[in-house]
């Protein structure tokens, strides 16, 4: 997988917007915890470490599966929130390079979208160091595919971008085909084996309020100066607006790669 973009930057920008993240990100589907669960051998009482929970989005039904969950969460906005959603899960406010457990030995851990902000060199050597032997290590990416059949609007929004926030990387998303998962980095860690992925598009719809609201908890959006960043989310809020339907309709590819600590 690429390297984020200003990684360390970055990932503390989500804490600024945490309400709004918790309100405009959508819930991950039933069908990926029933895969985890599998890949995973995850049942009823399992110890799962959750990187980076955010607001609580996947934290909320992993706990209702009955796994006992530590979500470690860099931010301390997010993570009130997570712990105001979650409260059977314990979060705790930390970098996870840095976070050292009082007992290790976790049947699972867990990153929903999360894994790319964490430092490369620790990546794997250290949900490797804290797993038990046979413990897996599960990610799930989803990244903004554009099917051949998907909503033309991601090429044509491409105009506002270039004219607010002109960059070489402004481009449509590509087709899921072209979308690589984790599985590949898993393998030449050469710390976790069994390495199996499963894949499942999504697909979500938004009203032009909606739409710029999930923009706004991007984090390429938060960085941008306060009056760029409005003008863009004006002129994607009305050409969403214009459209017949008044909406717009995004694909995400959920990517799950799980992997195990050998013996």
């Amino acid at each position: 997988m690429p390297e984020h973009r200003d990684r360390e930057r970055l990932r503390e920008t989500f804490g600024s917007v945490a309400e709004q993240y918790d309100r405009a990100r959508p819930e991950y589907p039933a069908a990926v915890f029933d895969d985890l669960a599998q890949l995973a051998a995850l049942e009823p009482g399992s110890r799962v470490l959750e990187i980076g929970p955010g607001s609580g989005k996947a934290t909320t039904e992993l706990v209702r599966r009955g796994y006992a969950v530590t979500g470690v969460e860099l931010s301390p906005e997010l993570a009130a929130v997570a712990a105001r959603n979650v409260p059977d899960a314990e979060i705790v406010v930390a970098d996870f390079e840095s976070w050292q457990p009082s007992e290790a030995g976790f049947d699972a851990i867990v990153a929903f979208t999360a894994f790319h902000w964490i430092a490369p060199e620790l990546r794997y050597a250290k949900p490797a160091r804290l797993l038990r032997p046979d413990g897996a290590l599960a990610v799930v990416a989803g990244p903004h595919v554009l099917p051949e059949d998907g909503d033309q609007f991601f090429a044509e929004v491409q105009e506002d971008y270039d004219a607010v926030v002109p960059h070489p990387d402004n481009r449509p998303p590509r087709p899921p085909a072209e979308v690589e998962g984790w599985a590949g980095d898993f393998e030449a860690s050469g710390l976790f084996v069994n390495v199996e992925e499963r894949r499942r598009l999504v697909t979500l719809t938004y009203t032009a309020d909606e739409f710029v609201d999930v923009l706004g908890t991007f984090s390429d959006n938060l960085v941008l100066p306060e009056q760029q960043r409005e003008e863009l989310f004006r002129r994607i809020h009305a050409r969403v607006a214009v459209r017949p339907s008044g909406t717009v309709t995004s694909h995400h590819l959920l990517t799950l790669t799980v992997g195990y600590r050998p013996r």
